[in-house]
């Protein structure tokens, strides 16, 4: 199993919120995708990010099909127009 973690950064909450629902509507329509949790940070520390993406796929082939569906591809290009920062880790 691979786990891909995303934390985002946005100039905004409501945009935070509408990427976080964006994200979870993916849910069920790629198949690759084997489970999805996302979340828009509460705590609103210094070090906090503000919304945090957990994707989990069978292997890296799974990760790449996941990261080419049109339907992934269509929020990503939402998230592209507002995100400030983010980083990643795959494991």
């Amino acid at each position: 199993m691979l786990t891909h973690v995303v934390f985002m950064k946005f100039s905004s909450q409501e945009t935070a919120r509408a990427v976080c629902d964006k994200l979870l509507a993916m849910e069920g329509k790629i198949e690759s995708l084997k489970g999805i949790e996302a979340g828009v940070d509460v705590t609103r520390s210094g070090r906090s990010w503000d919304v945090a993406l957990i994707t989990r796929h069978e292997d890296q082939a799974g990760l790449k099909a996941y990261a080419e569906h049109p339907v992934h591809q269509a929020v990503l290009t939402f998230i592209k127009q507002h995100i400030t920062e983010s980083a990643a880790v795959d494991f």
